[in-house]
């Protein structure tokens, strides 16, 4: 299973909570993944409890010895990551006696109607629901119904790797392995799924080729789209253009290696690659949807364009390859609030005060956190 965004900023928290104020433990909904190694070198007893399906009657079973668990070791909160912790592990963990955070970390979640009242119960059942952006907090207080002061606001953050630059040797190695040549470089690092909606981007990069011949559109990452996407490319004769460069490790950031950054997604919470690109000092070219607008601000640190709109997706990326000046003050920029808005230490500071508050019997607080996969 590919490790996502929600699995590591979950094991990112873990490594560096703060020991000395709280005791932490991570239970897994699968047995084993990479990130379990990551765990257990930050000295964090990892805990499984497989379940094959939300609604079978083994899962209850599960929730018991869950609830057990908890009461075994004192939890004084309990730290749900996704959809599937939520609904699993809120009720179970209310049973044992334990303070409940539930969290918010994406837009649109499962179609039907029992995921929908399911994922509502799980907010309400909660002590807080915790948002990663304002904009999620707010479609979680208007589409859920949960006042604001049940719902706590703390962004995604940045390891201290993203912000650098790939050594010279490694960056010229890697645009010789990828093929980029001399010409600007727009990137996308986004699974190749529907939803990341690939296809527009090599729409748009065929309407500004032969304005800029030579250049490069690396999409790193894989998935269910590529052969649909390498015949689009092909059918849209920039083929050669296109670097579809697999997937590959977190670090180094590979955002460095490009001139212009782009999410084109139909749908997004807050995304990670975001604000990767912008603490590679990148200007991002980004569709104006879900919480992208609360890291990408429009003339600012990037361009915001409709979703699915290929001729204003050309537009914004013909923009600033025009204008390298302009696309390096806004890379500036965007820099500049990555290191503000979504630091390490902001975002700690941030969650370590609601389980202060939460916690509230002194001494040190036990947590419990439970994700979906551990990688």
């Amino acid at each position: 299973m590919n490790v996502g965004g929600t699995e590591l900023n979950a094991v990112r928290l873990a490594e560096r909570l703060d020991r000395d104020r709280f005791e932490l433990r991570v239970v897994c909904l699968q047995a084993d993944g990479p990130l379990v190694a990551r765990y257990e070198a930050a000295g964090v007893p990892v805990d499984h409890f497989v379940i094959s399906s939300l609604y079978a009657p083994a899962t209850a079973r599960q929730g018991m010895r869950l609830a057990a668990h908890l009461r075994r070791h004192r939890i004084d909160i309990f730290h749900a990551h996704d959809i599937y912790t939520n609904i699993f592990g809120g009720p179970w963990a209310r049973l044992a006696g334990a303070k409940v955070i539930a969290s918010r970390r994406w837009w649109e979640g499962f179609p039907g109607l029992h995921w929908r009242v399911a994922t509502r119960a799980s907010y309400h059942l909660a002590h807080v629901t915790l948002a990663n952006s304002p904009a999620v907090a707010e479609l979680v207080h208007r589409r859920e119904g949960l006042p604001y002061s049940r719902i706590a606001v703390v962004p995604n953050f940045l390891d201290e790797a993203a912000f650098a630059p790939p050594a010279a040797a490694v960056c010229a190695a890697l645009r010789r392995e990828l093929g980029l040549g001399d010409g600007p470089v727009v990137g996308i690092v986004a699974n190749l799924l529907p939803i990341k909606d690939h296809a527009t981007l090599l729409r748009a990069a065929a309407r500004i080729h032969p304005a800029f011949p030579g250049l490069r559109l690396v999409l790193v990452g894989d998935g269910e789209c590529r052969g649909p996407l390498e015949r689009l490319a092909a059918e849209l004769g920039i083929r050669g253009a296109v670097v579809f460069a697999g997937r590959r490790p977190n670090e180094p950031n590979l955002h460095h290696l490009f001139d212009v950054s782009v999410l084109c997604s139909t749908s997004e919470g807050l995304p990670n690659t975001v604000l990767e690109a912008m603490a590679a000092g990148r200007p991002v070219v980004a569709t104006r949807v879900g919480a992208v607008p609360d890291a990408v601000l429009h003339g600012q640190t990037g361009l915001l364009v409709p979703p699915g709109d290929a001729d204003a997706l050309a537009a914004a990326l013909a923009e600033l390859l025009g204008d390298p000046d302009r696309a390096r003050r806004m890379g500036a920029a965007a820099l500049a609030r990555a290191r503000d808005e979504y630091s390490e230490q902001r975002a700690l500071a941030a969650l370590e005060r609601l389980y202060d508050r939460l916690g509230g019997r002194g001494g040190r607080v036990r947590v419990e956190h439970l994700t979906a996969v551990s990688g």
